[in-house]
């Protein structure tokens, strides 16, 4: 199907974004993370740095175990509505004008960027004993912005059939890397083929989840870890809960963002 002159743009928008480096904010915060890096090397003990990366895999383990997620799609619906973008369904505005979904998507970035802010600075008062109870909190403001934002794009990811869609928008988040980006473009790739068609979507790698994305929980891990484990430090922690749970649910929007726009035209080329 032809794409109009508005999706042509968004797909330089996101060549761009694939071949670029992290984001601003991301390199304003490895600049300020440094010092912090240093203490949590040499003061920080064992055990906790390993609770963490624990907490963290854990939670993306049962991504696919989950027998419901947190969201609702059909409150996009009613969000939908409210800016004059009529649908019955979650799958019709996959064919409605994508500059006004682009919107609707914008719109679930700063709300949940804040809430993740207020909860890590909450938390980081708590120092390491807040710690693994702040991960899942985390996690869970992250999974409900990713599915708002496919849904705002008519796609209805509240099930773990998605998981490794997911997964991939978790790993560039965490990460920034190119090489994220054009894994997660490749499993777009593979959505929009089983979409256009009609057919399951059941992720790039054949195989179990566990064995699709045995390496991803690991990768996300290490990307978070050490930053969370920087909350135990006395006085510090709050501002850095805050910070770094800001960082990383912005750094989730865009993702998941360029991400469902790529999936919401590539599916209308094979359509």
């Amino acid at each position: 199907m032809r794409l109009t002159d508005y999706e042509r743009t968004v797909q330089k928008q996101i060549e761009t974004w694939q071949s670029g480096d992290v984001s601003l904010i991301a390199q304003v915060l490895n600049w300020a993370m440094a010092p912090m890096d240093w203490v949590v090397e040499r003061v920080v003990p064992e055990e906790l740095v390993d609770g963490v990366d624990t907490a963290i895999s854990q939670f993306l383990s049962l991504l696919n175990d989950a027998s419901s997620w947190t969201h609702e799609p059909k409150e996009v619906l009613r969000v939908a509505r409210s800016k004059g973008v009529q649908a019955d369904d979650i799958a019709d505005l996959r064919d409605r004008d994508l500059s006004l979904l682009d919107a609707i998507a914008k719109g679930y970035a700063s709300e949940n960027a804040v809430l993740a802010a207020v909860e890590g600075g909450g938390m980081g008062l708590g120092g390491a004993v807040l710690i693994a109870a702040d991960i899942p909190l985390l996690f869970g403001i992250n999974l409900r912005l990713i599915q708002q934002i496919g849904a705002s794009y008519g796609f209805d990811v509240s099930t773990p059939a998605y998981a490794p869609l997911v997964l991939s928008i978790f790993n560039v988040a965490a990460s920034g890397s190119r090489q994220s980006k054009n894994q997660a473009l490749r499993e777009v790739t593979v959505a929009a083929a089983a979409l256009a068609q009609f057919s399951d979507y059941r992720g790039r790698v054949s195989g179990t989840f566990r064995e699709q994305n045995r390496h991803l929980p690991r990768e996300i891990a290490k990307n978070i870890a050490g930053r969370k484990i920087a909350q135990a430090i006395p006085i510090a922690g709050a501002a850095i809960g805050a910070g770094i749970n800001y960082w990383f649910t912005t750094e989730t929007a865009e993702s998941a963002f360029m991400l469902f726009r790529a999936l919401y035209i590539e599916r209308k080329e094979r359509s």
